[in-house]
């Protein structure tokens, strides 16, 4: 989702407004509601009237939206434009990335016999969130609450999220965070960080070996999004004395499952951390 360029554009549309701005947000919602359901378009006149608005009045939105591109105007008519289109798949992938990833997250489950997430970055808070998770059905197992948030700096999917991030993030989130010691294993030294990630970087799998949780180990690798970018990956944990045997089979199977639904640019998850709640009634134990 772009926040910022909806803000602005909120912002810009209102000011072109003659009269109140809660007035002005009613029609600018009702005309673009009018052109959902007008296929080929339509002109200013017929959409005053649609709208309940004087045309000198709603010209001025309409020129604003078009502007910012979220209609198209030509030979006297209005239609929706691309940033609308970009707009509502984008509300869609809010809704669906999950359940579109759901399918190769069970078949992970399947083969690893190990507990599986889908893990995504809140770009807002700085932290990885925990968004869906299948549990092991080994007795002793470790895992985390679905909604669950961390710092990006331990755990294997917070690492792998961060480690893909373009530099100015890394920049800033390096300057701002304290690096608190989760475990004897979590890094702490800045330099060491920086170090790691660019390993990550470099081999496409971040591993962590007791340093959220002690005991617990995990893999994730990311799930590109069209454009390139990094927002989400997939994470395998278990107990260290399973895992580390299990390793190397571990990253082709993660190699596999990422690359079937890499392309499917998955939104940013929600602000803030969300309340977590427990899969199958059992309660986390945590998990790396």
């Amino acid at each position: 989702m772009r926040r910022t360029a909806s803000s602005t554009t909120a912002a810009e549309v209102t000011e072109t407004a003659d009269g109140s701005s809660g007035r002005s947000s009613a029609r600018l919602v009702a005309a673009l509601e009018a052109l959902t359901r007008a296929e080929e378009g339509m002109g200013l006149a017929e959409l005053s009237i649609a709208v309940g608005a004087p045309k000198s009045s709603l010209l001025g939105i309409l020129r604003s939206l078009v502007r910012l591109g979220y209609l198209a105007h030509a030979h006297g008519l209005y239609r929706l434009g691309p940033r609308s289109f970009r707009l509502a798949a984008d509300m869609l992938a809010v809704r669906r990335f999950p359940s579109l990833v759901r399918p190769v997250l069970q078949d992970l489950h399947a083969r690893t016999e190990e507990t599986v997430f889908l893990v995504q970055l809140d770009d807002v808070a700085r932290r990885v969130t925990y968004v869906e998770g299948i549990d092991s059905p080994n007795p002793v197992r470790y895992t985390v609450p679905t909604g669950t948030t961390r710092p990006l700096y331990v755990s294997a999917g917070g690492l792998m999220l961060l480690a893909f991030q373009d530099p100015a993030f890394i920049d800033t989130y390096l300057r701002s965070v304290s690096l608190d010691p989760l475990t004897p294993r979590t890094i702490t030294d800045v330099g060491k960080l920086r170090q790691r990630l660019q390993t990550i970087r470099r081999d496409g799998f971040a591993v962590s070996l007791g340093e959220t949780v002690p005991g617990a180990a995990g893999v994730a690798a990311p799930i590109f999004n069209a454009d390139g970018s990094v927002t989400a990956g997939l994470l395998i944990a278990a107990p260290i004395e399973r895992f580390e045997k299990q390793l190397p089979r571990f990253k082709r199977l993660l190699q596999d499952a990422t690359s079937i639904v890499s392309g499917i640019t998955p939104p940013p998850a929600a602000a803030g951390p969300r309340p977590p709640r427990t899969r199958s009634g059992r309660t986390a134990r945590g998990g790396d």
